[in-house]
């Protein structure tokens, strides 16, 4: 059996999969109906919307398979999200990268298989729409266009889920994204009482900008400001637009002082920024900084309060 190769994109591609926060999600009817049709038209006993996470194949749509996920070292879709055509293997047990597969001589008993990759505008490929039989198959060339077609409504879908969730200026989380996974990490916290900090920053002077410099360099401040974040956190961070120029940070497993001093290195980072740009003001921001020890009961809700406070503070006492 041969492994699928890691594509080269993949910490891109496992964020931006966890961002939309659909794994572990229940069966939403605008996925199902799109298996559904493929399952009719190309009269297979399966059809699937397969999301490939970093050690397993997570199906948000499953029809005809009983199972909810695979190991992805056995899966069919982490060959397929390898290339941009669809992906197809007529017959299984006489392809030497799949002949001694588990799914293959054991059950589901795959023969035929046919994965067309799920890409998303920016380029990465977070699983496929593929079918499955249990006896060889070929396919035509118009059969290939119609999956193609299905497939592409699903990436529909998934964009649709990204847009609600992603802030259309920075291109970070915005609070309903922020929300959805933050919720999850603070829950994981609580079961294996594991330490999380909050951050709430707040962009000083933001309105000046805007009045001095016009709204297009807001904007562009405020682009900034959340490239810097992205460079300054760890890709296991909850970082989102809260809303205007409020921003929020949710760090896993960390206690407050680790918090304090990732602020630290966000505001050597923001320094630097400031020493070589030539817009003409520097971007500062006051920070209210919050921590759960992972026993007991709180919600984010409490947290997100606190750091607020905490931030409307600091920047009150920084006024004098």
């Amino acid at each position: 059996m041969l492994e699928a190769p890691i594509p080269p994109d993949e910490a891109l591609r496992l964020d931006t999969l966890r961002r939309l926060s659909l794994l572990d999600t229940e069966a939403e009817e605008r996925f199902d109906r799109l298996t559904r049709m493929a399952r009719r038209v190309f009269d297979v006993p399966i059809a699937l919307v397969s999301l490939v996470d970093e050690e397993r194949q997570w199906f948000k749509s499953c029809i005809g398979l009983e199972v909810s996920e695979t190991a992805r070292d056995i899966s069919f879709c982490g060959h397929a999200i390898m290339g941009n055509e669809t992906f197809i293997v007529p017959d299984a047990s006489l392809d030497p990268r799949f002949a001694d597969n588990p799914l293959v001589v054991g059950g589901p008993c795959i023969r035929f298989y046919a994965g067309q990759p799920l890409q998303i505008a920016n380029g990465c490929k977070l699983g496929t729409l593929c079918i499955i039989d249990t006896v060889p198959r070929v396919l035509s060339d118009e059969d290939v266009g119609l999956l193609k077609d299905l497939a592409a409504m699903v990436v529909r879908e998934l964009e649709a889920v990204q847009l609600a969730t992603i802030d259309e200026l920075t291109r970070i989380s915005n609070r309903r994204g922020f929300v959805m996974l933050a919720e999850k990490s603070l829950s994981l916290a609580s079961r294996l009482q594991m330490p999380l900090a909050l951050l709430y920053l707040d962009l000083n002077g933001f309105k000046g900008i805007n009045d001095r410099w016009g709204h297009a360099e807001g904007d562009r401040a405020l682009i900034v400001f959340a490239t810097l974040l992205k460079q300054a956190f760890r890709g296991a961070d909850v970082f989102a637009r809260m809303g205007g120029d409020e921003f929020a940070v949710l760090l896993p497993n960390v206690v407050e002082a680790q918090a304090q001093l990732a602020y630290e290195r966000f505001n050597t980072i923001l320094a630097e920024h400031n020493r070589q740009s030539s817009c003409g003001y520097a971007l500062a921001c006051s920070t209210g900084i919050v921590s759960y020890d992972g026993r007991g009961c709180v919600s984010l809700a409490e947290l997100l309060t606190r750091a607020d406070e905490l931030m409307y503070q600091r920047k009150r006492d920084s006024k004098g």
